[in-house]
């Protein structure tokens, strides 16, 4: 249960994360790709039963 809410939540910032604004497009994928590398370590976490 407390994976799903995790993984739930980890997704909602990813997508939060997105440089949609004409001043965040300078800062790259930085933002994204780090919480998606935690997205995905939290779905491996998840899969193998650690949460």
């Amino acid at each position: 249960m407390l994976g799903t809410i995790l993984l739930v939540i980890l997704i909602l910032l990813l997508i939060g994360a997105f440089p949609a604004w004409p001043y965040s497009r300078g800062w790259g994928y930085a933002p994204t790709g780090t919480l998606g590398l935690i997205v995905v370590i939290v779905v491996i976490l998840v899969v193998l039963g650690r949460i």
